[in-house]
């Protein structure tokens, strides 16, 4: 019999209305299966960890991550598949972060929740989990269909690290702009399976360690060189920037000074662009050719999710600035097109 590991963590899905105050809170794993009696029907051993105390997504902190890697980790070998119930608002931050930490994944770990509680008459919480369920459990010829980190959602499988939240009131909550989906939930379970990684080759392992020391610059017109110098002068280990278009920033003196003094102080620097769909091109324009000639690292079409933890992976690994800024522009679980 097939065997899933369901981890919950916390979320929508799992919340009810405190009738003191109307507040949205949560409860805990057996009062969601009461909500759901069509698990009973599925032929899977479903085996639960929940966490405790469950977690609102706002409070997500690397060292769940962490628990999360360790928990999979230590049951990697008992279970064909992983799904695991999260808030939304930071799904696509512990999608990306989990991709990178489970290297060499061979059996899916599919995160999903809902917009609406488990017991709200219209809620998309009851498809969600019971189709997740479904996929991490689809095989084909003895191996995992999907052996990857991905969000389920509204009829549609994503890739973790390509994963967006765009919108808090629609069911369709993520997309993946510069990737396509991976599955399709219809009449039938629909794989794209040129899109969906292929089997490791080498042996599972696990990457606990992160650092989260990093800052975020967001361009705008008229951003002022106090607002710069605070990210670009402090003691973090590497920035994102967020830059507009296909890369690119103000030529002012003093904007490229500041980020040169960042380079040369050892700091990682990413360039990653502002808008949903398309990717940075360094050099494309006059505008971002400083640059690419400074030592800019080109983040390519990672979404922001996935830069940030892509860094903190890296960055946990212990590995010299070079090695780090060379990694950032290659693919490493399929989170960019270079």
């Amino acid at each position: 019999m097939t065997k899933l590991l369901i981890i919950y963590t916390g979320g929508t899905i799992g919340m009810v209305n405190n009738p003191q105050t109307g507040a949205l809170i949560p409860f805990d794993f057996e009062q969601i299966q009461q909500n759901v009696p069509e698990m009973v029907r599925l032929n899977y051993q479903l085996d639960v960890h929940s966490f405790d105390p469950i977690l609102d997504s706002s409070n997500m902190h690397p060292d769940i991550w962490a628990k999360l890697a360790r928990i999979i980790e230590s049951k990697y070998n008992h279970y064909d598949g992983f799904v695991i119930l999260h808030g939304s608002d930071t799904m696509a931050f512990t999608a990306s972060a989990l991709s990178f930490m489970l290297e060499n994944l061979g059996k899916p770990v599919v995160l999903t929740g809902s917009q609406l509680p488990i017991g709200e008459i219209r809620t998309d919480a009851k498809e969600n989990l019971i189709t997740a369920l479904e996929i991490a459990a689809t095989k084909k010829q003895g191996k995992a269909m999907v052996p990857e980190v991905c969000i389920y959602f509204d009829y549609q499988l994503l890739r973790g690290n390509r994963a967006i939240k765009y919108n808090s009131e629609k069911f369709e909550a993520f997309r993946t702009p510069n990737y396509p989906k991976l599955a399709e939930a219809g009449v039938h379970l629909t794989f794209f399976k040129n899109y969906i990684q292929q089997q490791p080759k080498e042996a599972f392992k696990v990457h606990a360690d992160l650092n989260a020391n990093i800052g975020v610059l967001k361009m705008y017109p008229g951003i002022t060189p106090q607002a710069v110098q605070a990210v670009t002068r402090s003691s973090v280990n590497a920035i994102v920037l967020e830059t507009f278009g296909s890369g690119n920033t103000t030529t002012a003196g003093w904007f490229i000074e500041s980020l040169q003094e960042a380079i040369d102080a050892g700091k990682v620097v990413v360039d990653i662009t502002q808008c949903q769909v398309g990717s940075v091109e360094l050099g494309k324009y006059e505008t971002s050719k400083q640059l690419q000639q400074m030592g800019v690292v080109s983040g390519y079409d990672l979404t922001f999710e996935a830069a940030v933890t892509k860094l903190m992976y890296l960055m946990g690994r212990g590995l010299p600035t070079p090695e780090i800024a060379k990694l950032m522009e290659q693919s490493l679980r399929g989170e960019l097109t270079a």
